[in-house]
């Protein structure tokens, strides 16, 4: 059981941090269409907070059998970083702030993305986050995607904080399950899910931004 007291943040990334959710989905767009299988961004909805392998046995069950997860992905990321080059991706409102006021607070702040470390190692030097955190776990890094609790339970140990004194900040339904199963606190601020009642259940707190969990902290 958790306490009152907040001795850790655990971030995710995707729709947490970065407005990038939507960019992945333009992306999967280009991608599906250059290989042949249409627009493929619909699926984002049912794969939100799947690491690399979890999507590539989704793609194979729900697209094609013989999908070409490797090419897509090259594809995907390429276009990925072609956008963010021309237009850039908008930080969420109050991500900075955030998490410049638990670091002045002394709380231990993790990364558990579902994302590859190459690209959360790039994605937080390029905006200067890599400073307030104290370690990451990417989706490279687990077994298992969430809503398994593995990458929130590895991000505490991470940090040396117990998951009854860690916060978990998540977007997506999968997520949320992961940190709830991982024994923490979570707080959602929903970006393309809307949460369901079950997930609200899951949650400790809904938020509408990221601003709004600075006075939480």
């Amino acid at each position: 059981m958790y306490t009152d007291v907040i001795k850790g943040l655990v971030f995710d990334m995707d729709g947490l941090l970065f407005d990038s959710e939507r960019v992945v989905q333009q992306s999967w767009n280009y991608a599906g269409n250059l290989l042949g299988f249409g627009n493929l961004g619909e699926h984002i909805y049912h794969t939100i907070g799947m690491n690399r392998g979890g999507r590539e046995i989704y793609f194979r069950e729900h697209v094609d059998a013989d999908f070409p997860m490797e090419r897509f992905n090259e594809v995907t990321r390429a276009r990925y970083y072609e956008i963010l080059e021309q237009t850039g991706i908008p930080m969420k409102p109050g991500a900075k702030e955030l998490l410049r006021a638990a670091k002045e607070k002394g709380l231990r702040i993790a990364l558990a993305t579902s994302s590859g470390r190459d690209h959360a190692e790039a994605m937080l030097a390029r905006y200067d986050l890599a400073q307030f955190f104290d370690g990451c776990v990417c989706g490279d890094m687990v077994t298992r995607s969430k809503p398994d609790p593995e990458i929130y339970e590895k991000a505490c140990r991470l940090i040396d904080v117990p998951s009854q004194y860690a916060v978990a900040l998540e977007d997506a339904p999968s997520g949320v399950r992961s940190a709830a199963a991982a024994g923490m606190r979570v707080i959602v601020v929903p970006d393309l899910v809307e949460p369901s009642e079950e997930i609200l259940a899951l949650a400790w707190k809904r938020c509408d931004s990221l601003t709004d969990v600075i006075g939480m902290i």
